[in-house]
């Protein structure tokens, strides 16, 4: 087993098939085929369907070690790299929607003034996507909701932020200063989707006063049921930076009493190394959030020395 059929075996998966792998690769298709197919034998299985063009089961297993192989080599290479200058190199950052929405701005910014040679590739997602792409090696560093109980995945906290109730303008909610669990459990809700912690976090809170989050609608990603509630489709909880100040429209944000707050933080995968230049990135993320937090209605940060 060599390098040259791992690679080979990657870009198979990657472009689709052996003739667009070897045309990505500056190759033949034969030396491809060659490569893939001596990795089969030395592993004793069949990794790529040829009647479908798919992995196969044992592929997709051989397919997430390679993809963490492919990734340690390129660390390797940038971390080399970074050691005759500043940090250099590509960062795969997957980030929630609400926090993306403000952090995103702000750190592309920093990062092209302190590591002007790491280029970012952002990703948008809910947390479950932006876990599997970590897992599969598609991401190197993630910005979810905690907690998270993926053994594979190590996290840290970054803020945490309140947790509060959008109504439209005309509801009977908006004139108050602050709304009950008691008061909400009157009302179908625009909820976040079941089995997330958001969702976990709001349940037992109804839960421990011997009442329940009656769900008018599930929604997995809590920008978009910040944006449902927006439009007046009902009352949704969502966290505080799901709902700025300078967001406009028809719709109030109130304070909800007998909620915990939301806790956000980092994750990475618990095997390898991160880059130099996704150490440099994270240490810019928790410069941003101490910094902008205090600005932040609702947000908090947490104690961020130790990655800074």
């Amino acid at each position: 087993m060599d390098l040259r059929q791992l690679q080979a075996f990657l870009a198979v998966v990657e472009h689709g098939g052996f003739t667009a792998a070897a045309r990505a690769t500056h190759t033949v298709q034969s030396n491809i085929s060659t490569h893939v197919a001596r990795l089969e034998r030395e592993l004793d299985v069949t990794l790529i369907d040829r009647a479908t063009g798919l992995t196969t089961h044992e592929g997709e297993a051989v397919l997430a070690r390679v993809r963490r192989i492919q990734n340690e080599l390129t660390a390797l290479e940038t971390d080399v790299s970074s050691m005759q200058g500043s940090p250099r190199g590509t960062v795969k950052l997957g980030v929630i929607g609400t926090t993306g929405r403000w952090l995103v701005p702000l750190l592309v910014d920093q990062v092209q003034a302190r590591t002007p040679d790491v280029h970012l590739v952002i990703a948008d997602g809910t947390t479950t996507s932006i876990v599997l792409r970590l897992l599969d090696g598609e991401l190197d560093i993630g910005l979810i909701g905690l907690p998270h109980d993926e053994p594979e995945i190590r996290t840290g906290v970054l803020f945490t932020e309140d947790k509060v109730v959008i109504v439209p303008t005309g509801h009977r909610f908006a004139s108050k200063e602050l709304v009950t669990l008691e008061d909400l459990a009157t009302e179908e809700l625009l909820l976040a989707a079941p089995g997330t912690a958001f969702r976990r976090d709001i349940d037992a809170a109804f839960s421990a006063r011997g009442l329940e989050a009656r769900a008018k609608l599930d929604v997995d990603g809590l920008r978009l049921l910040a944006t449902m509630a927006f439009q007046g489709f009902g009352v949704a909880i969502v966290p505080a930076t799901a709902a700025p100040d300078w967001i406009g429209g028809d719709w109030v944000r109130l304070t909800v009493q007998g909620l915990e707050r939301r806790t956000v933080g980092h994750a990475v995968r618990r095997r390898g190394m991160l880059s130099v230049a996704a150490q440099a990135t994270l240490a810019t993320i928790a410069s941003v959030v101490s910094t902008e937090a205090v600005a932040m209605t609702g947000l908090y940060a947490a104690d961020l020395e130790s990655i800074r």
